[in-house]
């Protein structure tokens, strides 16, 4: 996967005080589903905070950078 740091960084954000991983993915149009969603975090495609997370219901909190298909985002509190 490509150093994040590379990458544009968009926010988005939240006001809960998380949102789960595949939860994020469909809610940004980042997988088309959340079957999709589940599907893509399962086979490793998908980092949180630089580091690979496999956990589909990971709670991303304010602060979290979450990259995907090329794109990355940093969680905000609203």
């Amino acid at each position: 996967m490509e150093d994040s740091k590379q990458q544009p960084v968009e926010q988005t954000t939240i006001s809960t005080p998380y949102i789960e991983l595949f939860k994020l993915l469909k809610r940004e149009n980042l997988a088309a589903s959340g079957g999709e969603a589940k599907f893509i975090i399962g086979e490793g495609l998908v980092e949180v905070n630089g580091e690979v997370e496999t956990r589909k219901r990971k709670k991303i909190v304010a602060g979290d950078r979450v990259s995907c298909n090329g794109e990355t985002l940093e969680v905000i509190q609203e």
